[in-house]
C-alpha cells in the first residue's frame, strides 16, 4: 500500500453549508423575508438538469390560506390525524414538479429541491423536504391548482421544500456509516 501525503485543507463555506443543513421541523411563524426567497429560488433554478433541458419548475406558495390547503391534501395523502401540519408550521412552501417528457426528470427535479434546501441553510433559513406531492398533483386538488395558476404541461409532482425560520437549533449530524464511500484507485 502506497501512502499519499495529504495536507490539511480548510473547508470553504460551501462544504460547510453541506454539513451543517438538518431538516426542520418546528417552524417560527415568521415569514422569510421577500430578498432570502428571492435567493433560494434562484439557486434552485441553477441546479443541474440533464441536457440542460431544465424540465423542473416551482411554485412558490406564501399565501396562507392556499399554503394551508396544500397542507391538509397532503395530511389527508399521509394518513395523518386532523390538525396535524405536514409542513411543520413552515410559512413558506416550494413545490417542485417537473416535466414527465424529459426523461431525466425526477433527478432533476430533485436537484432542484437540493439545491433549495442548501441555499436556505446558507442565509439561516431552515427547510426540509415533504413528500406526497407525485399524489397531489396526481388529484384532482392539484390538477385544478394547475389550472387555476394557468400552468400546462405533462407535470409530476417531485416534492415540497417547506421553508422558515427554525425554532430550535439543528441537531447534532448522527455519525456516518462505515460503508459510504468505496475508493477504487
Amino acid at each position: 500500500m502506497k501512502l499519499i501525503k495529504t495536507e490539511k485543507i480548510e473547508m470553504n463555506e460551501t462544504l460547510k453549508v453541506l454539513e451543517s443543513r438538518r431538516s426542520c421541523r418546528c417552524f417560527k411563524q415568521q415569514m422569510i423575508s421577500e430578498e432570502e426567497l428571492n435567493q433560494i429560488l434562484k439557486a434552485g433554478t441553477y441546479a443541474p438538469t440533464g441536457m440542460g433541458k431544465q424540465s423542473p419548475i416551482i411554485i412558490a406558495v406564501t399565501n396562507q390560506e392556499l399554503r394551508n390547503r396544500i397542507a391538509e391534501e397532503n395530511r389527508k395523502i399521509g394518513g395523518w390525524n386532523e390538525g396535524f401540519d405536514p409542513f411543520y408550521g413552515a410559512p413558506v412552501i416550494l413545490i417542485v414538479l417537473a416535466d414527465r417528457s424529459i426523461p431525466t426528470y425526477q433527478y432533476d427535479g430533485s436537484l432542484v429541491l437540493g439545491n433549495l434546501m442548501n441555499a436556505a441553510e446558507s442565509l439561516g433559513v431552515g427547510s426540509i423536504w415533504i413528500h406526497r406531492a407525485k399524489e397531489e398533483f396526481e388529484s384532482e386538488f392539484g390538477k385544478n391548482l394547475l389550472k387555476q395558476l394557468e400552468i400546462e404541461g405533462d407535470y409530476e409532482g417531485i416534492g415540497h421544500c417547506a421553508l422558515g425560520y427554525a425554532k430550535e437549533a439543528a441537531k447534532e449530524p448522527t455519525s456516518r456509516k462505515n460503508n459510504y464511500v468505496y475508493y477504487v484507485k
